[in-house]
Parts: structure tokens; C-alpha cells; sequence
């Protein structure tokens, strides 16, 4: 019998209206997932074993449970960056796993995994309209309390990132020590005044003070 790993954190999307993005547009929203994917990896020193499934679906998963908040964001910033029509329908949930998984996702079956595309079905389904992003705990019922109200209300403030917006989330994003906001401008190739009112306007001050709270804690399912 296989011994149970530490709390593992899966994501699992389906892209928004993907038939209107054509065979091209889902190439850049592919190729955008799996780059921030790689990021993120750097940002977590372990990859996030990016695997795409059913044509418009992808997967992740995290050994750093808390950082999995943050992880939805920078996946919606990374779609958001090449337009307003691109975004992702995005199911997370945390639970124990019987080992590491392996870099095929399709193929692993503990219930954390299921749990993660029961949160994608129940916004497709409708249940959470007008939410994108729910959370499901990794047993039959699905959870409540403050994991999920913390990621509707994130997913409130990103709903509406502009591209300029979301370009700059993208390197915004990464976990302390972030860049400054002279570097992302310098980065960017824009002034630090411009960085800055963009990130104002997408409430990024209080996104950086809900997930530095998430990330701090305690994190136990």
C-alpha cells in the first residue's frame, strides 16, 4: 500500500467560449497556460506537470497548496494578457494524495483529482454563476467556508482585468519578493506611474494582502 504525500493542490480549467477562439486562439491560450506553468514552477522550485485533456481542458497541480490561490490568478493573467475574449473556467481542490503525481495528470485517479473537476463541472453546471473560479474540498461534499469565499472574491477582482492590466499581473504575480514596481515598469517599458494606476485599477493592493494572509497561515485540509 502506498504511504499518503503531504496535501496536494489541483487545478483544473476549461477555457472560456473556446469555439469562437478557433484552432489558432486556442494555440495561444495553450502555449500562455504552459509558459505561466513553467513560471510558476520557478516561483515553487517543482513543476506544475501541466497536461492538457478533452481539446479545451488543461490540468496542474501543486505541492504548495497555498500557493494555489496566487497560481489562479497568474493563469487568468497569463489569458487575459492576449485579450479580453481569452479567460478560463478554473476547479480547485486540496486533499491528501496516495504518492507524488506522476507528469501525466490524465492518468491519476486519487480523489483530490476528481474533486478538482467536480468544482470545474459545478461552474459549467451553472451552480456558482456568475463565479469562474470554485473551490471543492477532496472529499464527496463539497467544501464551504473560507477557502471558497476567499476565491470568489478574488475571482471578483479579476473578472475585469484589461490586457495592459493582466501583461502587468503576469510578473506582478510572483510571489515575495515580487519585482518593485520601478522594475516591472523597467521590465514592461512603461513609466512607474502608468504600472502603478494599472494595478490600482485591478484592486492588485488588496489581491497582494488576501493571498500574502492565504499564504502565511497555517494550511491543513
Amino acid at each position: 500500500m502506498r504511504s499518503i504525500s503531504p496535501p496536494l493542490a489541483v487545478l483544473t480549467g476549461d477555457l472560456v467560449n473556446s469555439t469562437a477562439l478557433g484552432a489558432a486562439g486556442l494555440d495561444r491560450a495553450f502555449d500562455a497556460l504552459a509558459s505561466c506553468a513553467t513560471t510558476q514552477a520557478d516561483w515553487l522550485g517543482d513543476s506544475l506537470r501541466f497536461t492538457r485533456h478533452r481539446g479545451d481542458g488543461w490540468q496542474v497541480a501543486l505541492g504548495r497548496p497555498a500557493m494555489a490561490f496566487r497560481a489562479c490568478l497568474a493563469f487568468r493573467a497569463a489569458l487575459r494578457a492576449l485579450g479580453e475574449a481569452y479567460d478560463s473556467y478554473m476547479g480547485l481542490a486540496i486533499g491528501p494524495v496516495n504518492a507524488p503525481p506522476g507528469y501525466d495528470l490524465n492518468a491519476e485517479t486519487d480523489p483530490v483529482f476528481a474533486a478538482s473537476g467536480h468544482a470545474l463541472e459545478a461552474i459549467k453546471d451553472g451552480q456558482t454563476a456568475p463565479a469562474r473560479l470554485h473551490y471543492h474540498g477532496a472529499l464527496d461534499a463539497p467544501a464551504t467556508g473560507a477557502r471558497q469565499a476567499t476565491l470568489y472574491l478574488l475571482d471578483t477582482l479579476s473578472r475585469d482585468w484589461t490586457p495592459v492590466q493582466a501583461e502587468i499581473l503576469t510578473r506582478a504575480l510572483a510571489p515575495p519578493q515580487r519585482p518593485s514596481f520601478t522594475a516591472l515598469a523597467d521590465a514592461l517599458g512603461k513609466s512607474r506611474q502608468s504600472v502603478t494606476k494599472s494595478l490600482d485599477a485591478a484592486h492588485f493592493p488588496a489581491i497582494e494582502l488576501a493571498l500574502a494572509a492565504i499564504e502565511h497561515a497555517p494550511f491543513a485540509e
